[in-house]
This record gives C-alpha cells, structure tokens and sequence, in this order.
C-alpha cells in the first residue's frame, strides 16, 4: 500500500513543462516548415496587394463621405489634400432605410435576386438537358459539344455586341418575330423587355459551363448502377430520379454555388447591353459601379458601401448554403 502512495505521490508532483510562448511557437514552426512559408509567401504577398489591401481600403472609404469633389487630387501644379471626413455607418443607413431607399436601393436587390434565381435555374435545367443529350451515344457527338461550348468560349464582349445587334430595332430577333406575326419588343428600350432580354443573353453564354461541368459529373456515375436498375424494373424517370441526380449531387452543389455568386456579382452583361442606361435592370454591382463612375460627382463611399453589402449578403448565403448542404449528405448519408 505505502509502495502505491508514494508512486502516486510521485507522479502526481510532477510539474508539466510550460508551454511555450507565441513567439517561440512561431520560431519553431518556421524552423520545421521554412520552405512552405517560402513557398506562399509570394502568393501571400500579391494576395495582400491585389484583395487584402483594397478591401481594407473600401471598408474604410464606407465610413466616410468621399466623393470626386473632396478626395485628394492634383490639379496641374496644384495638390488639393482631401477633405472628406468620417461618418460612421451613416452610408449603410442611408442605402438601407433613407429617403429613397426603395428606389437606389431595395429594388435594385428584388430584381438581383429574382435575376440570380432566374438565370441558375435556366442555366441548371438547359445545361443538364444538354448535358443528358451529350451524354448519349450519338453520331457527330464531339461536334455537337464543341459548338455548344462555344457561346463560352467566345470572349463575353462579342457574345453580348453580338445579342446587342440582334436585340435592335430591325435586328434579327425582331425580324424573326415579324415574319411569324408575333410582336416585336423594345429589347434595349422598354424596362420589362430590357430584363428579358438580359436574361436571354446571360443563358446564352452560361449554360455552356454548367452543361460541361455536368456532363463531367455524368460520365463519372458507374454504369452499374443503371444496369441493376434497369434490371429492377425501373423506369428511365426512376434511373434519373434515383441514380443520376443522386451521382450529381456534389458537381451539381459546387456549380450552383459558382454560378450564383458569377451571376449574382454578374457585371459585363447588363453594362454591356445596356450601359448606365435602363436604371430598372441595372443590378446592385453595375448600380454601385454607376454610383461610383458613372455620374458627377462620383460618389465612393456609397459605391463602396454597396461593395461591402455585395459581399456580406454572398458571405452569409454561401455559409448557410453550405450548412444546408452538410445537413443534407449527413442526412442522406
């Protein structure tokens, strides 16, 4: 008994080592792993310049009331210091519930969201049907993908020269339409056509994306498994119920991710088809963008206050997206 107290005894009066401080963690750290901090540190650096350091400079200019008229400038021989000042968050204050919010601000967000919404969903459904077409055994299949990857790959600036063309008075669309006695919009001039045919344009060059992505995803699902259901009986509904959406699960979560925040954030389609025109299909990032470089004086804090509400909004989205997916394959799984 005495020999089991004093090992006890003994073990526990042993003091633990302390543990080292943060300096001397990251001194060991870097003496283990030197040649990786030497390895990012260049992307570290362009990172810290390119995104880091303008971010931080955005938030910054939301607090305040810079604008053309009081930030720093030069003037021939003459340098103008700046004379803005700090304000607080009276910029988010004022785009979210000032006077006029509605109009600078809520209802350019109804109209992005319906159009993220809008155009995922025909990019998801047209890619998908492509995708499933393409995935056949069909003669001339490689040329087939290679003419409907090419609203893709064609530079973005000619795809939407191109629709603005066709979309005018006496384009093709519209001639289209005539010769089948059908009526002929405004496309570029009546507000409700002016969302439809930026819609039409925004499919056209996304669906080439999401149709490849998808087929990838289809080509990666094991044959057996539509061979043992068609041996079960089941229905070619049955296999895409069962068997194709279930082994597109993961491609089908990232691809709607990436194209709900390509869309959301989508700029060179409407600045390209309308410019600061159309004020009631103009999204939040090409309203910012007017707020900001588009009228006089140029307003940056507000500009920028709409960047910072841009990327909240795709913060929390993507975070919940990605709980609810989680939630989902826990509960598949």
């Amino acid at each position: 008994m005495s020999v089991a107290v004093q090992g006890a005894t003994g073990q526990g009066g042993r003091q633990r080592d302390p543990r080292p401080g943060l300096m001397e963690r990251v001194k060991r750290s870097y003496a283990k792993h030197w040649y990786a901090y030497a390895m990012i540190a260049p992307v570290v650096l362009v990172l810290g310049v390119l995104v880091l350091y303008p971010l931080a400079e955005g938030i910054w200019l939301t607090l305040t009331d810079a604008n053309s008229l009081n930030v720093a400038r030069k003037i021939g021989a003459n340098e103008i210091p700046a004379g803005y000042k700090f304000v607080g968050f009276d910029n988010y204050a004022d785009i979210l519930w000032g006077p006029g919010s509605y109009d600078r601000f809520w209802s350019h967000f109804v109209w992005t969201i319906a159009w993220t919404a809008l155009c995922v969903g025909l990019h998801y459904t047209i890619g998908l049907g492509l995708a499933l077409l393409l995935n056949q055994k069909l003669r001339g299949r490689a040329v087939y993908r290679m003419l409907l990857i090419l609203p893709w790959a064609v530079p973005t600036f000619v795809t939407v020269f191109s629709w603005r063309l066709m979309l005018a008075d006496g384009g093709a669309v519209n001639g289209l339409l005539s010769a089948l006695h059908l009526p002929e919009p405004g496309w570029l001039d009546d507000p409700t056509a002016q969302k439809a045919a930026a819609v039409l344009v925004n499919t056209w060059v996304g669906v080439p994306f999401m149709m490849i992505s998808l087929l990838g995803g289809l080509q990666s699902i094991p044959a057996e498994l539509y061979e043992a259901a068609e041996m079960d009986g089941a229905t070619a509904w049955q296999r895409f119920r069962h068997v194709t959406l279930p082994g597109l699960r993961t491609v089908s979560s990232t691809v709607v991710l990436l194209g709900i925040i390509w869309t959301f954030n989508q700029f060179a389609v409407i600045f390209l088809l309308f410019g600061n025109g159309a004020p009631d299909a103009q999204l939040l990032v090409t309203w910012a963008y007017r707020l900001g470089f588009g009228q006089q004086p140029r307003d940056y804090a507000q500009s920028a206050a709409y960047g910072v509400i841009l990327l909240s909004i795709l913060v929390v989205f993507t975070a919940f997206y990605r709980r609810w997916l989680a939630r989902n394959e826990r509960a598949n799984g």
